[in-house]
């Protein structure tokens, strides 16, 4: 794709309206009767059991002697992962410094989740970042990779985000519905999502995105944040059925309904997009909401059973292998 400036590009895209970029639908950050000082009290007040109360299990995979010839995964806990096949590597949205915030110490890491780290990662193909969030875009963690990334891929606008880490040549922004041949054997389309985007106070200069990846043909939905809307509909009559749908299930509160999706809506966003396997991420690693950090699993596998849809539930670092194994133990349920 010939790149025009970022900031032509911005000002140009359908989602870019009044200085900032816009979801399809309104979507508030809050209800209108809801103040930020009363959301701010109650994430003073969480109760303990947002916390695991030991490590968590994980299995750590040597992520550089796969070899495998079916897309195989790999789960970092929330929503990072490593998916390899044939050798091609590709890493989503990397979060391995321990923290998702701005500053070292908040937003730690639960114990057991953070054992993966920037040097455990091989050289990467192809680097996804769906939007700048700090639990999405961490500079700790991509200043560690930047000598062993090929390409990056990101909404548009994020490049401002990569300045002084990658290249700008190796940075490609995508809006709503574009795509790119990425090589002869992987297709990747940026989709639309109701989230939001900013660092810092600063909100909307930049394009939250999910994505479309096709990959050696296989079918794969790469869900980044989003709130429940028409929109997974929408790609999944364009694109579907996929081999696997990848969408957040967790960090969920009634004071933010539009941004982010409870577990039942995860389950009906999937059912939209035609899956024939759900991985739900955005939990098991960080706290960033009030409910207890093991509700969303039993949720979403609970929902999900219900209409017979499969669900893959990997701890952080066990392989998932597309078409071929889908490790589904409800292993929070033994902490």
């Amino acid at each position: 794709m010939e790149q025009k400036s970022s900031a032509d590009r911005i000002r140009h895209s359908l989602q870019f309206r009044n200085g900032a970029f816009q979801n399809v639908n309104l979507t508030p950050l809050k209800p209108e009767n809801v103040t930020y000082f009363k959301m701010f009290l109650e994430s003073l007040q969480r109760p303990a059991n947002v916390k695991p109360p030991v490590p968590l299990p994980a299995i750590k995979t040597d992520l550089k002697q796969l070899n495998t010839k079916e897309p195989t995964l790999v789960w970092f806990g929330h929503s990072s992962y490593f998916i390899e096949i044939e050798g091609f590597r590709i890493l989503v949205d990397p979060v391995l410094s321990g923290s998702a915030a701005p500053f070292s110490f908040m937003v730690k890491a639960f114990p057991g989740s953070d054992i993966y780290k920037p040097q455990d990662i091989p050289e990467i193909d192809l680097l996804i970042i769906t939007h700048n969030h700090y639990d999405h875009l961490d500079k700790r963690t991509l200043c560690q990779l930047t000598s062993r990334v090929k390409r990056v891929y990101t909404a548009l606008g994020v490049a401002k985000d990569l300045r002084g880490i990658f290249a700008p040549d190796l940075i490609t922004e995508l809006d709503w519905w574009e795509g790119e041949q990425v090589t002869d054997k992987v297709h990747l389309t940026a989709t639309p999502a109701r989230h939001f985007s900013g660092r810092g106070f600063k909100r909307g200069g930049s394009l939250w995105v999910s994505f479309v990846l096709q990959l050696y043909g296989y079918n794969l939905f790469l869900g980044g944040d989003s709130g429940y809307d028409a929109h997974f509909k929408e790609i999944g009559e364009k694109f579907g059925p996929f081999d696997l749908v990848i969408l957040e299930n967790g960090q969920y509160n009634d004071y933010w309904p539009f941004i982010h999706m409870v577990p039942e809506e995860t389950v009906k966003a999937a059912t939209d997009l035609k899956a024939k396997m759900l991985l739900p991420v955005h939990w098991g690693k960080f706290t960033l909401s009030t409910h207890p950090w093991n509700e969303s699993p039993d949720r979403v596998t609970r929902a999900a059973e219900a209409i017979n849809l499969p669900v893959t539930t990997p701890k952080i670092g066990e392989p998932v292998v597309i078409g071929h194994h889908w490790p589904n133990e409800k292993w929070w349920n033994q902490i």
